[in-house]
């Protein structure tokens, strides 16, 4: 054989011979890689997709399974990824053994339980990623100390981890990425965390941390991100940010944070985003703001106590896209410098003192959301509005503005939401507005000076939800061109001179929940015998026609179908919820006069107060068991207080006084345990007032103008009948003799001539007949009401049919 054969062959045996080294050493490694991972695959309680399931299968080779990555000379695991799995368990401890892994990502799962300490032990980890589980746990004291030098991304945000955040985290020096945010971590900020020179993104948010913010922040020339948002963090904001010249975001929002807004972060022009809103800063906004070009997005609101003018530097940032200032105490004029950023998409100003009138380059802007409501600002509002303007939410409500509403508000064809309320704006509605309908989705123009006609010209395809004209000069008919908006959710038309009949074809709105008529010129009957609605206003909750001309009967048949009031259980939805929210409604409860600024899922009324209304009060009204508020005061109703008003459970205030309302006042009323205001005064009422914890919490004002109510809390005692028993109107015995109502001289001198005949005669009528009920409870710590007894069971079985003719 020559040398060339010798030396082929020579290196076939090496190559050979470490291909069995190799082969040798990977099969005897990847042993303890199988176990760990077999050991993880058994914490698997919940697999939906059964990825582990049927992937990570005994006989096949681990590196080719799902989520798996294996280096290609060692065959060892270097990367598990099984995130976004759906996968349910708990993290084992031979995770740990994992000994070659350098990222290890088990994020956007459902794995609970600690953190096993073996992943802190891991040497050549770099990226560890946990977000978005149920882990809980705290981090161990010496979590960098030993192990996890090479850790460069530390992802363990949206989880319950608890305790200090370890000051050993420093010891992780190569970290580049660290997110804490949501979870339970408390404690401080350790000044250590300057150590990490190579950091780039620290967020800390959402969190219980509290103290001050270190000023080693300062030392971190590479970070680019900070978010130490919803914490308790106090103290000042550390001028020392202003030397991060690569910073780009800060977010402090929602802490305690307190001192001035520092002008040195007028140095941070690469920074596209500051959210400093919700604190304590006070002083004025710097104008040294005027340097970030490339700011993004600024939110300075509801400090409360910032200050001073709006800079008009504020100008020069042409990139700014979102400014918040609102709910502070800024003041002067709104400069105009604002409305020539042509990349400003939504400004909000509103709730602070500024004054001046609107600068008229607010005609021509390319701001889709502008919020300047709850001001000083006074002066008409202008009239440049163009075409080409790109509004979508235009809130200038509680100001000063007066004059006209310009028409050209009609070009704006984009507008959904207009808010002029509460202003002293005159004039008539521009008829244009109502052509506005198929993109406006709220109208509020409710407390100004407003006159003649609603608009009649609400076309087909209406998207209007919301309407408030309350509180102005307007007179005419309610327009029947409200029922091409099919997703009315509110109409309040209160406080106007509006007159005709009820609007019964309102009926048909499927989505109505507000219906607000109060103060103006009604009149007609609420009974519409030829309506062929079978189920009117199906999700009312408010109902207000107080203070009207109504006449006739009460509708009895709205209250058998108002579904919103006798199960209020539908909860509205997030769409519905935009809206509800801006809600402004002043409605009569518990005798005052409140402003509603939130319809709530279970809030419902009907006032039917100062009208003309006749009859007795229908049974059905027992049948709006999720009625909170009912006021049917000052009317001319007769006959009694219906029993059914017991069924009403959640019922918190009544009000039947001033009516010709006769009878008992039914012992079913103290089933309202809810109730914290009545009024039944000035009626016919007579006989005793139910006694119970509930009806004995109200005053004599309740009962007033009553001339035969008695019992307390009137100071007139109830008359008790004498020792000859005999039958009542009610069918029960009685007695004939009364005592008289207190006590005078000729009662002192009967009973010292017959006190002991009556005093044996009482007794056996005591023992007898359980009578007078007080003395029976008074003497022997019990009491027995028969009467009581019977309608308790009347009212009973009249509930009983009540369920019964629900559900069939």
């Amino acid at each position: 054989m020559d040398r060339s054969s010798h030396l082929c062959l020579l290196i076939a045996s090496f190559l050979l011979l470490q291909w069995l080294i190799v082969y040798s050493s990977a099969k005897s490694d990847i042993n303890p890689d199988r176990s760990s991972l077999i050991a993880f695959k058994s914490r698997i309680s919940l697999d939906p997709h059964y990825i582990l399931s049927q992937n990570w299968s005994s006989g096949s080779n681990i590196c080719s399974w799902m989520g798996v990555t294996c280096d290609s000379r060692y065959h060892r695991v270097t990367q598990l990824n099984i995130s976004s799995m759906g996968l349910v368990g708990t993290i084992p401890p031979e995770i740990g053994n994992l000994s070659f892994l350098v990222s290890l990502d088990l994020s956007e799962n459902s794995f609970r339980g600690p953190i096993p300490s073996s992943i802190f032990n891991m040497s050549s980890l770099e990226v560890l990623k946990l977000r978005n589980n149920s882990l809980s746990s705290s981090l161990p004291i010496d979590m960098c100390k030993q192990n996890l030098h090479g850790l460069k991304r530390l992802h363990i945000s949206y989880n319950k981890l608890f305790g200090e955040i370890p000051s050993s985290l420093e010891r992780c020096s190569q970290l580049e990425y660290v997110s804490l945010v949501s979870n339970n971590f408390s404690g401080h900020v350790s000044p250590q965390i300057g150590n990490l020179t190579l950091l780039q993104v620290l967020y800390l948010g959402s969190n219980n941390l509290r103290g001050n913010i270190p000023r080693e922040i300062a030392n971190l020339t590479l970070l680019q991100l900070l978010d130490l948002s919803t914490n308790k963090l106090s103290g000042e904001i550390p001028k020392e940010i202003g030397r991060l010249i690569n910073f780009e975001r800060l977010s402090m929002c929602c802490n305690n944070i307190s001192g001035s807004v520092p002008r040195e972060l007028g140095n941070l022009t690469a920074m596209f985003g500051v959210y400093l809103h919700n604190n304590a800063l006070s002083g004025p906004i710097p104008k040294e703001f005027g340097r970030l070009g490339n700011l993004w997005e600024l939110q300075l609101n509801q400090n409360f106590l910032i200050s001073g003018s709006i800079p008009k530097e504020i100008g020069n940032m042409t990139s700014l896209s979102y400014l918040f200032l609102y709910s502070n105490k800024l003041n002067g004029e709104i400069p105009k410098e604002i409305f020539r950023i042509k990349t400003l998409l939504e400004l909000n100003i509103g709730s602070n003192q500024l004054r001046g009138s609107l600068p008229r380059e607010i005609g021509n802007t390319t701001i889709q959301k502008l919020w300047i409501n709850n001001n000083n600002l006074s002066g008409p509002i202008p009239s440049t509005f163009v075409n080409q303007s790109e509004l979508i939410n235009f809130a200038l409500h509680s100001n000063n503005f007066s004059g006209k509403i310009p028409p050209s508000i009609c070009n704006l064809g984009t507008l959904q939401t207009l808010f002029l309320s509460n202003n002293n704006l005159e004039g008539e509605v521009p008829n244009c507005l109502g052509n506005m309908s198929t993109s406006l989705l709220i109208l509020y123009l409710n407390a100004n000076k407003l006159s003649g006609l609603i608009p009649s010209t609400f076309t087909l395809g209406c998207s209007l939800r919301s309407i408030n004209l309350n509180g102005n000069r307007l007179n005419g008919t309610l327009p029947q061109t409200l029922v091409n908006c099919h997703g009315l959710w509110g109409v309040d038309i209160g406080d106007n001179e509006i007159r005709g009949p009820f609007p019964f074809w309102m009926e048909t709105l499927p989505e109505l929940r507000i219906l607000v008529l109060r103060k103006n010129r009604f009149n007609g009957t609420m009974l519409e015998a030829a309506s062929s609605t079978e189920q009117p206003f199906p999700k009312l909750q408010v109902l207000d026609v107080s203070q009207n001309a109504f006449v006739g009967a009460l509708p009895d048949r709205y209250f058998k179908k108002f579904q919103g009031m006798i199960d209020a259980n539908e909860k509205h939805t997030d769409e519905e919820n935009v809206f509800l929210r801006y809600i402004e409604l002043t409605l009569t409860l518990k005798g005052m006069d409140l402003l509603l600024q939130r319809l709530l899922d279970t809030f419902t009324t009907i006032d039917l107060s100062s009208n003309k209304f006749s009859g007795s009060i229908p049974p059905s009204i027992g049948d709006l068991k999720s009625l909170r508020y009912l006021n049917l005061s000052y009317n001319t109703l007769t006959g009694h207080i219906p029993p059914s008003l017991g069924r009403m459970s959640w019922l918190e205030s009544l009000d039947l006084s001033s009516n010709n309302l006769d009878g008992k006042i039914p012992n079913a009323l103290v089933r309202l345990t809810f109730l914290s205001k009545i009024n039944l005064s000035m009626n016919n009422l007579e006989g005793k007032i139910p006694l119970s914890a509930q009806l004995s919490t109200f005053g004599n004002e309740s009962y007033v103008g009553n001339e035969r109510l008695c019992g307390f809390p009137l100071t007139k005692l109830c008359l008790e009948k004498s020792m000859i028993p005999q039958e009542d109107d009610d069918g029960e015995s009685g007695f004939l003799d009364e005592f008289v109502d207190g006590f005078g001289w000729r009662s002192v001198v009967v009973g010292y001539a017959y006190g002991f005949v009556i005093g044996i005669g009482c007794g056996y009528m005591i023992i007898r007949y359980g009578r007078p009920r007080w003395l029976v409870e008074f003497l022997f710590g019990v009491g027995y009401n028969r009467r009581d007894e019977m309608e308790e069971e009347q009212h009973q079985q009249e509930g009983d049919s009540g369920r019964i003719f629900w559900f069939t």
